[in-house]
């Protein structure tokens, strides 16, 4: 079947189109994503402004007229952190359905991560044991560990990339002392994550997913995504403190005109860097193995397979 895949993230409205069956690997037909940053777009109560919500209707407009050009025969429609998050997201998400005829279904933050987890272990297979994946989106980092397709341990935590540039950085470059701070409080939420996760046993692959980790590993020398997405992709500790001694002093012009940040991404890589360092210092983790899949693969492979509505594929 042909599936659309509307992934309405913190930073980006993104549209996959695939063609999907039980027990076969999903082929993209059609990639399309628009900006967002609706982190950008809270007011001080917490919800999303006007502006905030006419661009997403726009955003979710035109991803529904796609949908239907490339025959779509089902569409599945999610939302994550921004919109988990806001105080009315409610209300946000019946106005996208009043004007689109689209209904998200809001994620959990463990739902994000279970899913995701989910698309790791059949990218990797059994064969590789006990995974531990960590996933940095626009408003939230999301941590799992387990041995099977569930795993023993889930958490999401509003340390996304987006979020925390928005709630922490007012120059450019950040301040040092800033990013001090802000380090020794991803440290602080990170606490007891990690201490769940480290009595679930050792990783036999620490695997990081999402933009943000692609980017990182790409500054740090990983191959570029034109080389495909069978290529092994690693990050190291030692290579990311160093980027972010790099980075950190730099302006967010200045890193968009490095190879392999995008202009709509540069202004946050610095706070996702940070949220990599932390998380993969809380459990221990010297090297992470770049995975092309994520929350959309898992999306997709819940659906074929269970056939039932998104807001069932819930574990």
């Amino acid at each position: 079947m042909r599936l659309g895949v509307l992934d309405v993230g913190s930073n980006t409205v993104h549209l996959v189109v695939v063609d999907a069956r039980a027990g076969g690997r999903p082929t993209a037909m059609s990639d399309w994503k628009t900006t967002m940053r609706l982190v950008e777009y809270l007011d001080s109560a917490g919800a999303i402004n006007d502006k905030g919500v006419k661009r997403l209707v726009k955003g979710v407009s035109e991803a529904a007229e796609l949908t239907e050009q490339l025959n779509c025969e089902d569409i599945l429609p999610f939302a994550t952190s921004a919109i988990r998050s806001a105080t009315n997201g409610q209300d946000v998400i019946d106005t996208v359905e009043n004007e689109t005829g689209v209904r998200l279904e809001v994620l959990s933050g463990e739902d994000e991560a279970k899913l995701t987890f989910l698309a790791v272990r059949r990218w990797y297979g059994w064969s590789t044991g006990r995974i531990t994946n960590l996933d940095i989106g626009g408003g939230s980092l999301e941590l799992s560990t387990g041995t099977d397709e569930v795993p023993d341990a889930a958490f999401s935590l509003d340390l996304g990339a987006g979020r925390l540039t928005h709630q922490w950085f007012d120059t450019d470059p950040p301040q040092r002392k800033t990013v001090n701070v802000l380090r020794d409080f991803i440290d602080a939420e990170l606490v007891e994550p990690a201490k769940v996760m480290k009595r679930c046993g050792p990783a036999e692959l620490a695997v990081g997913t999402s933009k943000t980790f692609r980017t990182l590993a790409r500054l740090t020398g990983a191959a570029p995504s034109s080389a495909g997405p069978r290529v092994k992709r690693t990050l190291t500790a030692p290579g990311l403190r160093q980027l972010i001694a790099f980075i950190s002093r730099m302006t967010a012009a200045d890193r968009a005109e490095l190879e392999g940040v995008s202009s709509d991404r540069s202004h946050q890589i610095v706070a996702g860097a940070l949220v990599a360092e932390a998380a993969m210092r809380a459990l221990g983790l010297e090297q992470l193995e770049i995975c092309p899949w994520a929350l959309r693969e898992g999306v997709i492979l819940r659906r074929t397979e269970q056939g039932m509505d998104y807001e069932r594929t819930r574990t």
